[in-house]
């Protein structure tokens, strides 16, 4: 899936979009802002690697990340409502996992979660299970949140007509 792909749909559909990237330590905004014209559509982003950024920057709940832990699917789904929150803008994108070398706070390498939230339904998540080198697992998080996106997209506009 490219960004230019979920930029033109957001585009058509007169949406705004955000970004709260952690593992991708903003892989996915310098992927948007590639794509000449970007800045119609792309509000900004936040890369909060340390889990204190999800909650001050990214606007997750203090107790979540309490609860939770940075990488799980509420925190994946948090990141995705609080950084649209943040940024003013319609969608929000969020990455969040362990791309390596070492496993992190019992998570093994490769275990990711994407979110995407839509103005007014509840964030939609994915677990991904990836392998390869940590740069291998950063772009396949990429291509996997664009994905998510654009399959977002198209049900919530196929449930509304």
């Amino acid at each position: 899936m490219s960004a230019a792909q979920v930029l033109q749909t957001l585009r058509g559909r007169g949406l705004t979009l955000a970004t709260a990237e952690s593992l991708t330590g903003g892989l996915v905004g310098a992927g948007l802002t590639a794509v000449a014209g970007s800045s119609d559509v792309y509000r900004g982003g936040v890369v909060c690697y340390a889990t204190d950024l999800k909650a001050t920057l990214a606007r997750v709940p203090e107790a979540l990340l309490a609860e939770h832990g940075p990488v799980a699917p509420e925190t994946a789904a948090a990141l995705a409502r609080g950084v649209a929150g943040a940024c003013g803008a319609d969608v929000g994108l969020a990455t969040t996992g362990v791309a390596g070398p070492s496993p992190q706070d019992g998570h093994p390498v490769g275990e990711v979660y994407v979110a995407v939230a839509l103005p007014g339904a509840e964030p939609e998540v994915r677990r991904l299970h990836l392998s390869g080198s940590r740069d291998a697992i950063r772009a396949q998080t990429v291509d996997a949140v664009l994905a998510l996106a654009l399959d977002a997209l198209a049900a919530s506009s196929s449930a509304l007509g």
